[in-house]
């Protein structure tokens, strides 16, 4: 399976890397890309892995990928109908749904300790780095050895599960992850 990862370089997002340092036949996109260019590679890779900070409307542009203020967009749905994909960044989730997308999302995904305080959720700095890192490790461990993204939701529940009781942050973006079918 081919894979393109879309993670626009950005230093607080680092901790995703994890999701994809293990993957083969990888295609990595991390800045000045263009629009064109994006969309030829999104067309000829089968699985796509999108990854940094958004919105409902989509996977913000901080590297310069693609043009505007999202990366992937209401422009990209059309394209990312027909492929195995994956949607991590704030609110993600609501992109899929509103577009009817298929794929493993996140909901809102506290990354950041301010984000934690917004939403209300006790935790501090270390707590955060905990769930980051047992996230995005659990997800890299199960694309590792699986492309069925049903096993790839159970495994990583299974894994990120052990620090929720101690870590209300793990609690409140498990309870947001999904795969929507």
């Amino acid at each position: 399976m081919k894979t393109l990862v879309i993670h626009p370089n950005d230093r607080s997002t680092d901790f995703l890397k994890s999701i994809y340092c293990k993957l083969k036949n990888v295609t990595l996109i991390i800045e000045n890309t263009s629009r064109d260019v994006l969309h030829e590679l999104i067309s000829s890779h089968d699985q796509i892995i999108m990854l940094g900070h958004g919105s409902p409307s989509g996977l913000f542009n901080v590297a310069g990928i693609g043009t505007g203020t999202f990366t992937i967009s209401h422009f990209e749905v059309s394209l990312l109908r027909s492929k195995q994909c994956i949607f991590i960044w704030c609110h993600a989730s609501d992109f899929v749904h509103h577009y009817n997308l298929k794929g493993l999302s996140s909901g809102m995904f506290i990354s950041e300790v301010s984000e934690a305080q917004y939403y209300n959720v006790s935790g501090n700095q270390a707590q955060v780095n905990e769930s980051n890192n047992v996230f995005a490790e659990a997800l890299g461990n199960a694309l590792a050895v699986t492309s069925d993204y049903h096993q790839v939701l159970k495994q990583v529940t299974h894994e990120y599960k052990h620090i929720v009781l101690e870590n209300k942050i793990a609690q409140y973006n498990l309870e947001r992850w999904q795969l929507i079918d």
